[in-house]
Parts: C-alpha cells; structure tokens; sequence
C-alpha cells in the first residue's frame, strides 16, 4: 500500500479490500498507513457548498462525499437522515435505522444492526451480527495514528444509550447493558472471576456488563463523608442459555 493515493486507499476501504484496523492471534491493531491516508484526504480536500449536491446548506471537503448504496448488496439503508462516509465499508444485510451516521475508515461485517441515532465513530470496527441499539456511541480514532478505534466483535450486544470510547475492544458475544460508559480510566470489575481488568484490557467473550458505582479515592475524605460514589462497570455473570433466550426476540424483529 506504500505507493497508493489517498484515493485508492478510500476506494480499498469502501470495498472492505482494506480495514483500518487488523486482528492477528486475537489482537487487534491499528493500520497507520491506512489512517495516515485518511488523514492525508482532509489535507487535501477542500470545503464546499453541497447545494448542487442535494444538500443545500451542508459544508464539507469535496473528496469525502457520502456514499450511495449498492441496492445489490442487500443493505437497508432507511430513509430520514442516516449519512455513511466516502472511506468507510458496510457489508451485506447490514441494517441501518435513522438518523445514524458512520464515519471515514469505520467498518461494519455482514448482519449487523445499526439502530436509530447510532454513531459509529472514525475507523471503528463492527464485527458479524452485531447489535448496536438507540443512542449508542462508537467513539471514533483517527488520532493520534498508532492508536487502536474501538472494536466490537461478531455477535456482541451493545445495550441503548451505551458509550464506547478510547480504543476499547469488546470480544465475541459480550452483552453490553444500557447506559453502560467503557473507557479506559473506567474500571471494569469481573466479580465472577474475582478480578479488575486491566487498563485497555477487552471486555471478555461472553461477559455480560452493566453499570455501576464505587467509591471515591479513599484519600478524600470529604467526597468520602459525604458517601460519593464514581461510574464503573461490573460483569455481574457470562452469557449462558437463559441470556441466549431472551436475545431470541432480536432475530425475530428482524
């Protein structure tokens, strides 16, 4: 990819030929060449009225358009305001429910739901049969460059108003609870396993996570007379039959 334009690369990303982030033995890692090539296509572009587009009013660099989906690949793109980058990949029966948007280098596997006011942030990687429900947020990385985007793998479930940010992965068939924020300054407690994750650690195949509260610095003594707690998440149990079962609904919806 050394001696490719910005342009292929965007052209490479939009086929899926190209991700901006890869997985070898399980772990996942940026693609700097690819995000140095987006970043390129900013510098590059040059801002423009969309008016003559068919979007009166809307300003943006003329090399990063939206795109127009292929109605050959079996996507539902439906209509009311959803907006799906130049550079980004949307694979088949892939479901998109308005208003969402998806940003430059993103990637989204085949089955996979996006549902109303999603945003699926620069470069992140949505695997297989992935739901994302209302509200929730994929925080994009585009800079700095070596940074890994956030991952959700295949058959994960990422709960309404959720917030994933910071390069956080989330493994396989990992259940995300609504409202749930992972970050990296935010402590995941395993209480099945009896352990703290790691900082940047990905949430484990099949964990079911919720949010929850903890105490404060111990060394402040007046946040702690006062009895005031600080955001964590807690994995609570992993997915078994009875979480599989109720998750059941979702393909029928669909």
């Amino acid at each position: 990819m050394k001696n490719l334009q910005w342009s292929q690369i965007l052209s490479l990303l939009e086929n899926g030929e190209i991700r901006s982030a890869e997985t070898k033995n399980g772990q996942w890692k940026a693609n700097i060449e690819v995000k140095s090539a987006i970043l390129d296509a900013f510098k590059n572009g040059r801002v423009i009225d969309y008016t003559n587009k068919g979007y009166p009013g809307f300003f943006d660099k003329d090399n990063l358009p939206t795109q127009q989906i292929d109605k050959d690949r079996n996507i539902r793109l439906v209509p009311g305001g959803s907006s799906i980058r130049a550079g980004s990949f949307i694979a088949e029966n892939v479901i998109i429910m308005p208003p969402s948007y998806i940003n430059i280098g993103a990637y989204i596997d085949t089955g996979s739901m996006v549902d109303s006011h999603v945003l699926v942030g620069s470069c992140a990687q949505i695997g297989k049969n992935v739901h994302l429900s209302a509200g929730v947020q994929i925080g994009g990385v585009l800079e700095p460059i070596g940074l890994n985007p956030v991952v959700i793998e295949d058959d994960a479930f990422i709960g309404a108003g959720s917030i994933i940010v910071e390069g956080i992965q989330v493994s396989k068939r990992a259940i995300i609870a609504p409202g749930v924020i992972l970050s990296k300054s935010i402590p995941v407690f395993d209480c099945v396993n009896d352990r703290v994750l790691e900082r940047g650690e990905a949430i484990p195949r099949d964990a079911i996570v919720v949010g929850g509260t903890r105490p404060i610095n111990k060394n402040l003594k007046w946040g702690n007379q006062e009895k005031l707690q600080m955001n964590c998440a807690i994995i609570p149990k992993y997915r078994d039959a009875t979480t599989d079962s109720s998750l059941e609904l979702e393909e029928l919806l669909r």
